[in-house]
């Protein structure tokens, strides 16, 4: 996959279910976050990222630094939706997944705005690891 291709918007589908809401019917804030790493895991997938393969043999792994969403509008029960990925700002060691989720009808209503800054270490010693600028690139 080419660098252009990473930074498209990838695009997973996710059905709320009864367990992810709350007492008001509506999905539990905690749940979105849920939903991303779905859409995450997928994306990278995707990219020919085996994480398995990364963390058994090559010793390292992604974690997560730190998170941010803007909740717009809640979904509830049985709403279809479409969770987005793509790759933002990368550092040294970081790298910044731009998600979106979104309701899926034909106005594609905007529910959150949102993503996460990834850190990619060494399983060993938990440090850093410079992410390679062909990473996204596709293995």
């Amino acid at each position: 996959m080419s660098s252009d291709e990473s930074n498209e918007f990838f695009e997973w589908p996710v059905r709320v279910y009864y367990e992810d809401t709350d007492a008001q019917g509506v999905v539990y804030y905690a749940n979105y976050f849920r939903f991303m790493e779905r859409a995450r895991t997928e994306w990278l997938r995707a990219l020919g990222v085996d994480q398995e393969k990364m963390l058994n043999v090559d010793r390292n792994m992604f974690v997560v630094v730190s998170t941010r969403a803007e909740f717009v509008v809640p979904a509830a029960f049985n709403d279809e939706l479409i969770v987005t990925a793509s790759l933002g700002e990368m550092t040294r060691a970081t790298f910044d997944i731009e998600q979106n989720i979104y309701k899926d009808n034909p106005e594609r209503t905007l529910l959150l705005r949102g993503g996460v800054k990834a850190a990619l270490l060494d399983a060993d010693t938990m440090k850093p690891q410079r992410v390679p600028a062909s990473f996204f690139e596709g293995n």
